[in-house]
C-alpha cells in the first residue's frame, strides 16, 4: 500500500527531506548505540579492526556526522515557523505549550533510549523564537551565520586548551588527560563505558535520571549551533526555498555552491585527523567546533537537492514523504529498534560489533521507517507520538 497524496497544503520535497533527515539521524544515531562514546567521535577508540572501518568513518565523518542532526533542526525551524504563521495574532502560548511537551518528550527519550537525544535541545532552542519569527529570510540567515560563529568562539574557548597542550607536548596535563577520556582511547574509560553499556534497563533508568543536571550543560552548549540552524530553515523557509517556490537551477546553484563551501573544508579536517594519528586534543574541536560551518553548509546543500528533485509522489520519494510527516514517531521508534539490537534487555551487541557492522546494521531501523510509514500514514494519519505531542500541547496550552 502506498501512502495516499499529500493535502494540498502540504509539500511533498519538504516531507521527504524530513524522511531523509531522520533516516540520516539513524545513521549517525547506531554509532552512539553500539559502541563506547569517544568511539561515536574517533575510530581508533574503539570499534575499528581494518580498513572498511576507516573508509565507514571517513564517509560518516564527511557526509552524515552532524549533517543530518543540522538538516533535522533546519526543518524543525521552518515546521515551527509555519505554526508561528497559523497561529493568528497570539501565537506564542501554543508554541511555548509545544516546547515544553517536546522537551519532556525527549527527556523520556533521552532517560530510556538514547542519550544523545535532540528534542530536548530544539525544544530550549525553540523558547527563542519569539526573537526571531518577525525576521525577514535575509536577517534569519545573517543570524543564523553569527551564531555559527558564536558556537565556534565558545567551542574553541572549551576545547582549545587540550589542543594546545597537544602541540606543546604537554604530556600527562590535566587537559590532555580530559581529552583522552572523552574522545580517545583511555583503556578505563572503555572498560567502564563498555560494563556501563550492557547495564540492565532498570540500572539505565536510574543512572541517566541522576544524571539530568549534568546533562543540562551539554545540552546549554549545544544551543548556539541548534539554534542557527534553527534561524536557518526560519530564513529558508520565509525566504521560499523550503515552500518549493525556487526554480530548479536556482536549487541546483544554491546545493552546488554549498557543497564546494563544505566538502574541501571536511576533507581538510579529515586529512589532519589521520596525518595526526587521531589524537583526543584535536578529535574533539574537529568534530565539535570545526567542522559545524562545514556541515550547516552541506546540510542546505541537501535540502536543496531534496527540494530540487523529490518532486514526484512515487516510488521511493513517496515513502520518505511518509516517513517525514511521521518524522516524531519515526525518530522515536528507530531509537527503540536499535535498542533491540544493541541493549542488553535485546540483542545485546553494544561493543560486539565493528564500525561498519553497526552502520549496516543502521539499516534495520531505516528500512522499517519506510515500510510501517505509508501504511500507517493511509489508515491512521498522525503518527502516535504526533498526537501526543498535541494532544499535551493543547492541554497546556
Amino acid at each position: 500500500m502506498t501512502a495516499p497524496s499529500p493535502p494540498p497544503d502540504r509539500i511533498l520535497a519538504l516531507d521527504a527531506l524530513r524522511g531523509i533527515a531522520v533516516a540520516g539521524i539513524v545513521g549517525m544515531n547506531v554509532l552512539a548505540f553500539a559502541l563506547p562514546a569517544p568511539a561515536y567521535y574517533n575510530p581508533m577508540s574503539y570499534g575499528a579492526t581494518g580498513p572498511a572501518d576507516y573508509w565507514v568513518w571517513l564517509g560518516s565523518f564527511v557526509f552524515i556526522e552532524d549533517k543530518f542532526r543540522t538538516l533535522f533542526a533546519m526543518l524543525f525551524g521552518a515546521g515551527c515557523l509555519i505554526l508561528i504563521e497559523r497561529g493568528g495574532a497570539r501565537p506564542w502560548r501554543a508554541h511555548y505549550a509545544r516546547m515544553i511537551v517536546l522537551f519532556a518528550i525527549g527527556l523520556a527519550h533521552a532517560i530510556l533510549f538514547a542519550s544523545n537525544d535532540v528534542l530536548r535541545a530544539y525544544a530550549l532552542a525553540g523558547l527563542a523564537l519569539p526573537l526571531l519569527a518577525g525576521l525577514s529570510a535575509q536577517a534569519l540567515v545573517k543570524v543564523a551565520l553569527g551564531l555559527v560563529c558564536i558556537h565556534l568562539a565558545l567551542g574553541m574557548t572549551a576545547l582549545g586548551t587540550p589542543l594546545v597542550m597537544f602541540y606543546m607536548e604537554q604530556w600527562g596535563s590535566d587537559p590532555l588527560l580530559w581529552a583522552e577520556r572523552q574522545f580517545g582511547r583511555d583503556t578505563a574509560t572503555i572498560a567502564m563505558l563498555l560494563e556501563q553499556g550492557r547495564e540492565g534497563l532498570g540500572e539505565r533508568v536510574v543512572r541517566r535520571s541522576l544524571g539530568i543536571p549534568g546533562q543540562m550543560t551539554a545540552l546549554v552548549a549545544s544551543l548556539p549551533l541548534n539554534l542557527a540552524a534553527i534561524a536557518l530553515g526560519m530564513g529558508l523557509w520565509r525566504g521560499g526555498m523550503l515552500k518549493g517556490e525556487w526554480r530548479t537551477f536556482r536549487l541546483q546553484r544554491l546545493a552546488g555552491l554549498a557543497a564546494l563551501v563544505a566538502l574541501p573544508g571536511l576533507l581538510a579536517l579529515a586529512g589532519w585527523l589521520v596525518a595526526s594519528g587521531f589524537p583526543a586534543a584535536l578529535v574533539g574541536p574537529v568534530a565539535l567546533v570545526l567542522s559545524a560551518p562545514f556541515d550547516v553548509a552541506l546540510a542546505t546543500s541537501y535540502a536543496a537537492l531534496a527540494m530540487a528533485f523529490l518532486t514526484r509522489d512515487k516510488g521511493l520519494t513517496a515513502r520518505l514523504a511518509a516517513a517525514g510527516r511521521l518524522s516524531l514517531t519515526n525518530y522515536l521508534m528507530t531509537s527503540v529498534i536499535l535498542s533491540a539490537i544493541f541493549a542488553s534487555w535485546g540483542l545485546g551487541l553494544f561493543g560486539n560489533v565493528t564500525r561498519w557492522q553497526a552502520v549496516a546494521l543502521a539499516l534495520v531501523p531505516v528500512a522499517a521507517m519506510l515500510l510501517w510509514s505509508p501504511p500507517w500514514l493511509a489508515r491512521l494519519g498522525q503518527g502516535p507520538f504526533e498526537r501526543l505531542w498535541r494532544a499535551g500541547a493543547r492541554a497546556l496550552a
